[in-house]
């Protein structure tokens, strides 16, 4: 089923009554060549990456719920490439020109809306070190543009720029960052992957990966065993609970991260903006709603929920950027299950059992990643090389200490990046 503007027009005229199912809603076969665990947004781009790109089509992604219910379909939407350190810089470099693509790829409108995205600075050191940032993105062949406290004063006039703890010395802006619709991310993936001939399996939850003599067979699903030759594990904040069937204890935390959304207001945040002061950034949906986000509720959890304290930390935060925000009455928040590396910085590489491969460790760079991650980790499954871009997200620097990257600077502790 295509999209086009004659088929919208025709459609809204006749009773929106011709459209199809967007993918095929697949039982399990017996034996493939490939088996994902995941259907969030990252298995979805895989297995269609693998299908476009490699030519790979025998291929079944399982989800144990629904597709897209996860992280893909409960985030801040934020899309940038604005990273420091060559690892990251050059990856979500790579994963930014996809997304400036994808809707003519995928054939599906995915709402991308390069905004912009202002990252405030509040000192003198802030601003040299938004400067060596943006050099070094600017150098990558991404945009970074310094922005004087008059500049962000034109852009945002309603920021409180004379707190007397934060004032506000200027920003640094990339305009090709902003924002896309989640969901639909997850749905343009699922039915471009879906018509190239890959099984998109529903409320099939991996139970067990079969492994002989080193080698991987397949998995054991509440949906009865599944041969494969490869098998990619792929499950954001459960990475730990799934590479543990097949004997692996990966080097990540997961901690649960908030997100809010108020009520739908007429525009008044043209770009994403994050405040430099505190872990806080928020932008506007195409609803009308204030979608906003702050730190991590700091200690390990599954429990996709999240805890007052935080919430009030994040509620301050936003006060103080900008007392506006106070008359937003809050209608619903979430908790996402982050999986965090003591680097900051994920993985996708082989595992020590041949024919497994994980993806994972994404921390809070989850979505913006998802055309990379896919693109290089069915690169990976495909050639067992490393895609250039991901050539450093090796899951052996936690074991040897070379290679590892600290884009915060905040050390190795799981929680503070």
């Amino acid at each position: 089923m295509g999209f086009s503007g004659w088929r919208v027009l025709k459609e809204g005229l006749t009773g929106n009554r011709g459209w199809g199912s967007h993918w095929r809603d697949a039982t399990p076969g017996d034996a493939y060549d490939v088996v994902i665990i995941g259907g969030g947004g990252h298995g979805l781009a895989t297995a269609y990456y693998l299908a476009r790109n490699h030519g790979i089509t025998n291929v079944a992604v399982l989800e144990k719920g629904y597709l897209g219910g996860g992280n893909v379909g409960r985030n801040t939407t934020i899309v940038r490439a604005n990273y420091f350190l060559p690892g990251n810089s050059e990856f979500y470099s790579h994963s930014l020109k996809l997304w400036e693509g994808m809707e003519a790829d995928l054939n599906y409108n995915v709402m991308h809306s390069q905004r912009g995205q202002i990252a405030l600075f509040h000192s003198d050191a802030q601003r040299d070190a938004a400067v060596r940032r943006g050099n070094a993105i600017i150098n990558q062949g991404d945009d970074a543009e310094l922005l004087s406290r008059a500049d962000v004063k034109r852009m945002l006039p309603y920021l409180d720029y004379d707190n007397a703890r934060f004032p506000i010395y200027g920003g640094m802006l990339q305009r090709r960052a902003g924002t896309a619709r989640h969901d639909a991310v997850a749905w343009g993936y699922a039915r471009g992957a879906s018509d190239r001939g890959v099984d998109l399996i529903q409320n099939c939850e991996v139970t067990g990966i079969d492994i002989e003599g080193g080698v991987v067979k397949g998995v054991q699903t509440t949906r009865g065993a599944i041969r494969a030759k490869k098998v990619a594990i792929i499950v954001a904040g459960r990475s730990g609970q799934v590479a543990a069937m097949a004997g692996m204890r990966l080097p990540i935390e997961s901690h649960v991260l908030q997100a809010f959304v108020t009520e739908g207001l007429k525009p008044c945040i043209d770009h994403v903006v994050s405040f430099g002061m505190g872990h806080f950034y928020i932008s506007q949906s195409d609803k009308g709603g204030l979608v906003f986000g702050g730190d991590l509720d700091f200690h390990a959890s599954y429990a996709a929920r999240g805890n007052l304290p935080m919430m009030e930390h994040v509620m301050e935060a936003g006060m103080t950027l900008m007392p506006m925000i106070g008359k937003a009455r809050v209608l619903r928040s979430w908790g996402g299950i982050m999986d965090m590396t003591p680097d900051g910085s994920p993985i996708i590489d082989k595992t020590g059992t041949e024919g497994l491969y994980i993806d994972c460790g994404w921390c809070y760079g989850g979505f913006k990643a998802v055309p990379g991650s896919g693109w290089s980790m069915a690169h990976l499954v495909a050639t067992d090389n490393h895609h250039e871009p991901a050539a450093r997200f090796r899951l052996d620097r936690f074991r040897t200490g070379r290679g590892l990257m600290d884009e915060e600077g905040t050390g190795s502790q799981h929680n503070l990046h």
